[in-house]
């Protein structure tokens, strides 16, 4: 992070470091924070054209509140959350235009994907999860399933598709892999998926089941293969309930879940508990979460890990 110039005027070409400076001024303007994250980026790359690095650019857009720059604002068809991903948008263009003016472009991996699915309540300042069940702050699909683009012009085939499952944890020991650098001596929970990266035939994900946690490490649900199995827990629901509007929420609902068995294959909305039709694999996949259990924990069966 670099510190930046307070109420500096949209058109400022490049934000000037400040020698020494150890706090970050923000312009209290948050229509202006993609912009700034998108100049420092820039300069980024600029300086450090010469050498390796690694650069992070988490936006805050789309998280509420939004808010959009006056060269975006009331620019697009969907309002003003319209007008934020068109910021964003932007924003990953002049990032592109920097590594490939720079001679960075057959040298660079970008990997760009969101953290979470939409906030629905939010309703027009949010996103949709289209076909998924439910959003943010859940374990469903709608929560948790997020699009990933990976570009490595030359060595990641152009218009590859893959459809095994990967997580973010997976970034750390994927790129470390590729820059041969050292991964932790303590475990970690990701491994290398570059095989699925390159759509190598055949390839598979690594591992045997991913688990999603959620709130005070309570374990909700895990997925191995095609299979997602659902554990009993509490989680928040519009319940059917119109959306709220202009930054302001709607009224969530905190319901109880079943035991749940989706196949994720023929029903990617989650529509069908196929538990009773399955007995055998529910049992393989609670075999599974109680292996997660004795690693990890899990506040809901007040399990320390």
């Amino acid at each position: 992070m670099w510190p930046f110039r307070p109420g500096a005027p949209e058109d400022t070409p490049d934000l000037p470091l400040i020698k020494g400076e150890k706090v970050i001024a923000l312009n209290p303007d948050q229509s202006q924070l993609t912009r700034q994250y998108t100049q420092q980026a820039v300069r980024f790359i600029g300086r450090n054209r010469k050498r390796p690095f690694f650069l992070y650019v988490p936006h805050n857009m789309p998280h509420v509140p939004i808010s959009a720059s006056r060269k975006f604002k009331g620019r697009s068809e969907r309002g003003l959350y319209g007008d934020v991903i068109s910021e964003i948008d932007w924003s990953v263009g002049k990032i592109l235009e920097a590594i490939k003016k720079n001679g960075l472009d057959r040298q660079t991996l970008i990997i760009y994907a969101s953290d979470n699915g939409p906030w629905l309540g939010y309703g027009d300042h949010a996103g949709s999860a289209g076909p998924l069940r439910e959003g943010k702050a859940t374990t469903r699909e709608g929560g948790i399933r997020v699009p990933a683009i990976m570009r490595w012009p030359g060595r990641i085939p152009a218009n590859s598709v893959c459809r095994e499952p990967a997580m973010t944890i997976d970034l750390l020991p994927t790129i470390a892999g590729i820059t041969g650098a050292k991964l932790p001596a303590h475990g970690i929970d990701g491994l290398d998926v570059w095989p699925l990266v390159l759509g190598t035939e055949g390839a598979r994900s690594p591992h045997q089941a991913y688990f999603f946690y959620n709130r005070r490490n309570e374990l909700h649900a895990l997925r191995a293969g095609r299979w997602k199995l659902h554990l009993p827990h509490m989680y928040w629901t519009l319940g059917g309930r119109e959306p709220g509007s202009g930054g302001t929420p709607a009224r969530y609902d905190y319901v109880e879940t079943e035991l749940g068995l989706y196949d994720l294959h023929s029903d990617i909305g989650e529509t069908n508990n196929v538990a009773g039709e399955h007995p055998e694999i529910v049992e393989e996949l609670l075999g599974l979460a109680e292996r997660a259990r004795k690693d990890m924990g899990d506040s809901l069966t007040d399990r320390l890990g």
